[in-house]
């Protein structure tokens, strides 16, 4: 399903880069340049054998050779061109059969969509060094392109505009291992046993199945059927429906999930799991782990259901709770796949048993369960429309982390571990990246994005109305695929100003807004300034005495303010906004 895409306020261009050269340099080679355009349209055109499970790769270098496939690759996968726009993802049936001993995989993911205007291409995603057996539209195969790792399917006759269509995309190979935690791995437990997962929210979806892989369009709903060896269990997204022994060895699991999901939250884990449940009201809680960790497990998922009351607290009930809540024992650190969050910390404190922000408030949680089961609200029901936007998931969560501490420990620890994230923040590149290529942002999407959000809450300076605000937050985009310019349109709204340049001058640069404040201690008074990139940055911040702060609303423009406190003694709220600030004296140069 496209989830709802709200009007964004800043249109882009998803056209590929264009290079500039002087008409000089130009002119005489005009002739080699269309030569070479012709050779590029050879090799990215060419219609694949419905018997061919890949492309010659003598043809698929043509275009390599003169296009750099890691820009080529990324543009192919973060655009949201004509082939993917012309088409609503509806539902996908991913049934597959995974094989420990030749780490490999074997299946069809059944795609049903409806066309939004008339045509006869459509555009999915699958990894290169995966072959495609066949695509069925009913019982005709379709011919299909492939560029790098997307797919174009060609219809012998035009799709119309308004009606479903379903085709079967038939698959197999030997995936490779890439990313951060895989993509997909084949791996063995600590006692030999096999244990495959995947996580792939950087590397993508495509990389282990075809589909639609961005982050725009989801399903309405999707089944996944998982074949695994009979001694091993698979535990997927979704709500269990049932488990069929095939008489070969191998034992189908079925899982239903009944919610609007991305691609990259699709999952399998496949180990020697055991089990236990839990329930929290109407909300179902499913717990897997390593039989020798079960104990364990025990004790430390505990932490799942004051978690999740914590933030229904805040935000209303379970995003998903006909699908109900699982968390799974996986060998990395952990991932936010929806309905099945994975868990890799150790069965301990803090994250991987350090103390995260280095303010001493970590280790009396859990770090993997509080942030990966957090992403439920932010990057699993409310979703960025583009990876640019991804802070929308990281930094919310991220203050989602400060929310939890707030609840369960207070205010002031609260405080200080939001300000603990101060020293992780780099300040090198803008939060929000170029939209239309698949490029991830820098890691101050997490920790500067969650500073910003307690910035916000401060200037807003009412916690009654800023609590109502967080959680329409996520009562108006909950199951809706949104960019910043929503989340501001809403702000502007409820804080009944233009915060607009504030959010760029956080997000879309990489300084902070530094407070320059001059003191004429001859005539007891101070003057002030913000000094931005954003011309009309007029934030509002509390300044004098820490007991008795008064708020002052500098621009770009120098104001002036009498006080008698001095350089030393004029403070300024630095925990509760996140900026520079410079102090100097007064020179009468």
């Amino acid at each position: 399903m496209v989830k709802e895409l709200r009007l964004a306020l800043r249109p882009y261009d998803n056209s590929p880069r264009k290079h500039h050269r002087s008409t000089q340099a130009r002119a005489p080679t005009m002739t080699i340049l269309i030569l070479l355009v012709a050779l590029l349209l050879a090799g990215c055109q060419h219609v694949v054998p419905l018997q061919q499970q890949a492309a010659s790769p003598s043809q698929e270098n043509v275009a390599e050779e003169l296009v750099d496939p890691e820009h080529r690759g990324r543009q192919l996968r973060g655009e949201y061109g004509r082939y993917r726009a012309n088409n609503d993802l509806l539902y996908y049936h991913l049934d597959i059969r995974v094989t420990p001993e030749t780490k490999s995989i074997r299946g069809k993911n059944t795609i049903r969509f409806r066309m939004l205007r008339d045509d006869n291409r459509i555009q999915l995603d699958l990894n290169r060094d995966l072959a495609i057996d066949k695509i069925l539209l009913g019982l005709k195969p379709l011919q299909y392109t492939r560029e790098l790792n997307a797919v174009f399917i060609d219809f012998p006759t035009e799709l119309e505009s308004g009606l479903e269509y379903s085709i079967d995309f038939y698959y197999s190979g030997t995936p490779k291992s890439v990313g951060r935690f895989g993509g997909i791995s084949f791996d063995t437990d600590p006692f030999g046993r096999p244990w495959i997962y995947t996580a792939c929210e950087g590397p993508g979806s495509s990389y282990w199945w075809p589909g639609k892989d961005q982050w725009r369009d989801e399903v309405e709903t999707m089944d996944i059927s998982i074949a695994v060896p009979n001694q091993l269990t698979n535990v997927s997204n979704g709500r269990f429906v049932g488990k069929k022994n095939l008489g070969d060895g191998y034992t189908r699991w079925d899982w239903r999930v009944h919610y609007p999901i991305n691609s990259y939250n699709v999952s399998i884990n496949i180990a020697a799991y055991k089990h236990f449940s839990d329930r929290l009201g109407k909300l179902s809680l499913d717990f897997y782990s390593l039989p020798e960790d079960f104990e364990r497990a025990k004790k430390q998922f505990a932490q799942a259901k004051p978690m999740l009351k914590a933030f229904k607290h805040y935000f209303g009930d379970y995003p998903f709770i006909n699908d109900g809540y699982k968390l799974i024992q996986v060998p990395y650190s952990g991932m936010e796949h929806q309905t099945a969050v994975t868990y890799g910390n150790g069965f301990t404190n803090g994250y991987l048993n350090r103390d995260w922000t280095g303010v001493g408030v970590s280790m009396k949680f859990d770090f993997i369960i509080i942030h990966e089961s957090g992403h439920e609200w932010f990057g699993n029901a409310v979703t960025a429309s583009d990876i640019c936007d991804m802070w929308i998931h990281e930094g919310w969560t991220t203050y989602m982390e400060c929310m939890y501490v707030e609840r369960m420990f207070g205010y002031a620890d609260a405080l200080k571990y939001v300000n603990g994230y101060k020293r992780k923040v780099r300040n090198k590149r803008p939060i929000i990246a170029e939209r239309g290529i698949h490029q991830s942002p820098p890691g101050d999407q997490y920790f500067k994005g969650a500073l910003f959000l307690n910035t916000l809450r401060n200037v807003l300076n009412d916690d009654k109305k800023w609590w109502a605000l967080v959680r329409e937050v996520y009562q108006n985009f909950k199951y809706q695929s949104i960019m910043t310019e929503d989340l501001v349109q809403l702000f502007n709204k409820r804080f009944e100003t233009d915060l607009t340049p504030i959010f760029d001058q956080y997000l879309r640069h990489a300084d902070l807004p530094t407070l320059e404040l001059i003191f004429d201690e001859a005539a007891d008074s101070v003057a002030y300034r913000w000094k931005t990139d954003e011309a009309d940055f007029a934030m509002p911040i509390r300044v004098g005495k820490p007991k008795a702060w008064q708020t002052i609303t500098p621009t770009v423009q120098w104001q002036t303010l009498p006080t008698k406190l001095g350089k030393e003694g004029f403070k300024v709220a630095t925990d509760l906004y996140f900026v520079e600030l410079t102090k100097s004296l007064r020179t009468d140069d």
